[in-house]
């Protein structure tokens, strides 16, 4: 970057990021001290030197961020299979992408039939939360379910509770399996009271709504849990949609029809005919 090219908006920009590194001097005296001794061309060269700082630093935490989420290595939007869904529901999950959800503490709720790719689509806007700078956990609902009643029962919920506060975003994986005593719905209802209007959850679920007395098990519990869930939310539906897994079994078993196919064919044609013999 030339001095020629270093306008206004970029004296704006080296201030805002001295501030960002925590530089309030540098921030209000670096511009105009070097241009009053004529280095109008060094400002150039520092906010490009600031500029890779910035995008490092940006580098690092998103590292930070993957390793702390858990979230599935390889499930991002890049091996999503979108061509598959409707177009209005592909363009909700691109525009969830941006993060602006969890800036305002809404809560995203997936459903549909195992194996349509929910949880794929919930880990690929995971993933790009994370390169966005979120703070997301991704975890089976049972295994966190169990990791608050056992905080519970040694008297620890407040501090768990407290430790997931931490995240922006805690994404549930299939809640619908859960099968729970009335502690484990309980600790479950907990952080999601918890995070209301707070913080975001992200939720995937194989039950519509008005099975989820199996989760909750009182009408009174389930009624408080959707309330809560759903007064800030995006709801996204993965209905009538070929599962992933049924399409690959079709793939092998068209595959091994056409190998059987050729392997006759072939048998066929090298046979020697009764004639030949």
């Amino acid at each position: 970057m030339s001095a020629a090219v270093f306008d206004e908006a970029s004296a704006r920009r080296l201030e805002e990021l001295a501030h960002l590194f925590r530089l309030p001097v540098m921030a209000a005296e670096l511009t105009a001290r070097l241009r009053a001794a004529g280095f109008d061309e060094a400002l150039g060269v520092i906010l490009e030197v600031f500029e890779r700082e910035q995008d490092s630093r940006h580098q690092r935490r998103v590292d930070r961020l993957r390793r702390a989420s858990q979230l599935p290595p390889g499930k991002t939007f890049g091996t999503f299979r979108g061509e598959r869904l409707p177009r209005p529901l592909m363009a909700r999950l691109r525009e969830l992408s941006t993060g602006a959800f969890a800036e305002r503490a809404m809560n995203v709720l997936a459903f549909g039939t195992p194996g349509v790719g929910k949880s794929h689509g919930m880990a690929a806007l995971g993933h790009a939360l994370v390169e966005r700078g979120f703070s997301v956990l991704w975890t089976p609902a049972f295994q966190l379910v169990q990791q608050l009643l056992a905080a519970k029962r040694d008297l620890h919920l407040p501090q768990a509770l407290k430790k997931l506060d931490a995240f922006d975003v805690i994404c549930l994986d299939d809640i619908g399996y859960i099968q729970q005593s009335a502690e484990e719905a309980e600790v479950l209802f907990t952080l999601m009271a918890e995070r209301y209007e707070r913080r975001s959850l992200i939720v995937t679920s194989n039950l519509v709504f008005s099975e989820w007395d199996r989760i909750f098990r009182t009408p009174m519990t389930t009624m408080a849990a959707i309330d809560r869930l759903v007064h800030h939310a995006v709801i996204l539906e993965f209905n009538n949609l070929t599962t992933f897994r049924g399409e690959q079994a079709r793939a092998r078993s068209q595959g091994a029809a056409v190998d059987t196919e050729q392997s006759s064919a072939c048998l066929l044609y090298t046979s020697p005919s009764p004639r030949d013999s």
